[in-house]
């Protein structure tokens, strides 16, 4: 049993290596690695140049900013992938990948936030929460500004205006 094991092993070990010295076919049953879809590939994080432009375009991915709110404002940039020890694919099984949104979650949830900014907000729980410290004391040591500040804070999360500093909400609750 182990004999045959190790002979169909080195059977498609064979095979991959001629099947890679050879011309793609398209009606092959190998699809090009760099076509398989996300489930069958595992991509690294996109590296973040910090605005230079000259090291991305040396590098060939990458991106210079991350974020945004709406979908235009999002750049998107290739990533260095490789496909899944299992999955047999024709090609290099190293390639980079185009399309790929730049964005960065951090652990701010939108929803707890929310709940701060409604229930401590009036001890600036919500600024503190997204990094904002400066601000949070002044709400701390004014009680919230007299109630007014509290109440434009809870209007501002909920209109998107007010963010976590270091990047976009945790969409998951």
């Amino acid at each position: 049993m182990l004999r045959s094991f190790l002979i169909v092993c080195s059977l498609s070990v064979i095979i991959h290596y001629v099947v890679s010295e050879q011309p793609f076919n398209p009606q092959s049953p190998l699809v090009k690695c760099s076509f398989l879809p996300f489930e069958f590939i595992d991509c690294q994080d996109p590296v973040d140049h910090k605005g230079n432009a000259t090291a991305q375009r040396e590098m060939e991915h990458g991106c210079l900013k991350f974020g945004g709110m709406k979908y235009h404002e999002v750049e998107k940039a290739k990533v260095v992938c490789s496909a899944l020890p299992n999955i047999e694919c024709y090609g290099n099984r190293t390639f980079l990948r185009d399309g790929v949104p730049c964005i960065k979650y951090s652990n701010q949830y939108f929803t707890t936030t929310l709940l701060y900014s409604i229930l401590l907000g009036f001890l600036g729980m919500d600024r503190f929460c997204l990094g904002q410290t400066g601000t949070a004391v002044g709400k701390l040591l004014t009680v919230g500004g007299l109630g007014i500040w509290w109440v434009v804070d809870v209007v501002l999360l909920v209109l998107n205006y007010m963010t976590p500093e270091d990047s976009n909400w945790n969409p998951y609750v």
